[in-house]
């Protein structure tokens, strides 16, 4: 036996068979895509599933026509996307309008009162937001799952009404808190990051029950969408009257880096798309 041939013919096989599978990966992903193509109605979808199969040979293979061929189905492969997600915003819209309610943007974002639709047509989902807050998780691309996640983010977020005074009061507590936590006075201007300032509100309302025996069932959640909703509420009249001295509610803007980190900043709107990152919270005279 001519072991040294055969060490050859193995390697030169073990060479060819990631080439081989790559081709008959590029053939079969272009005869997929070719019939759809071919097709009279673009069905954007398949040509998505299709396109990702030709992405992956690509990396396999390289072969200039082929990706060529890869990237002008690309094109059109984006253009029905395009199509299907602004067919889908315009059944939408008529919709929401037929409600009464007036619809801006365009896809793959539609505003809505104060709060943001995100549709990702090609995962046929669309998630709702306020300012950078996401409110529900990604929804089917349902008319009527839409609608009526819509109505109820729209009542427990825009129509929340909170005791701005007591809300206050909950506010400068976990400050002081966090502050004694650190073992140091909490003084009239010294900050607290935004967000372990809302842990410690999370914390200060839990009850007894939790305390005694802590678990899910026993734990009182305070959502963070609700809690950015009650920060803006409370813009207006940011004050409180504490030790005999009137403290206003600063925040500080977020740095690039901190608002990159949702464990170090929160996005404030001021409209459905307008806002500003705050890193942290203090009281001033």
């Amino acid at each position: 036996m001519n072991s040294s041939l055969l060490d050859t013919l193995k390697n030169t096989q073990s060479e060819l068979d990631p080439r081989f599978k790559a081709l008959k990966a590029a053939t079969v992903a272009l005869t997929q895509a070719a019939k759809l193509a071919g097709e009279e109605k673009a069905d954007a979808l398949a040509m998505q599933k299709v396109h990702n199969k030709l992405a992956q040979a690509a990396e396999l293979l390289d072969d200039h026509s082929f990706r060529q061929a890869v990237s002008a189905f690309e094109q059109e492969t984006r253009a029905a996307l395009d199509a299907l997600a602004f067919e889908f915003a315009r059944n939408l819209k008529e919709l929401f309008e037929q409600r009464g309610e007036t619809v801006e943007g365009r896809p793959p974002q539609l505003v809505i009162g104060e709060l943001v639709l995100q549709i990702d047509i090609g995962a046929r989902k669309a998630q709702w937001f306020y300012g950078k807050e996401a409110l529900t998780r990604p929804i089917p691309l349902s008319l009527s799952a839409i609608t009526k996640a819509f109505d109820a983010q729209k009542k427990a977020i825009l129509g929340r009404a909170i005791d701005g005074p007591a809300f206050m009061q909950e506010l400068y507590a976990a400050w002081q808190k966090w502050h004694a936590k650190k073992e140091r006075k909490a003084a009239p201007g010294a900050r607290v990051p935004i967000v372990d300032l809302y842990s410690e509100v999370v914390l200060n309302r839990q009850s007894a029950r939790f305390w005694n025996s802590p678990s899910r069932s026993t734990f009182k959640d305070y959502e963070r969408p609700f809690f950015v909703r009650d920060l803006v509420l409370i813009q207006p009249n940011p004050a409180i009257e504490a030790d005999g001295q009137t403290l206003h509610l600063r925040l500080a803007g977020a740095t690039k880096n901190q608002a990159e980190s949702a464990m170090r900043s929160m996005w404030l709107p001021s409209s459905a798309l307008d806002g500003e990152y705050y890193a942290s919270v203090t009281f001033e005279r």
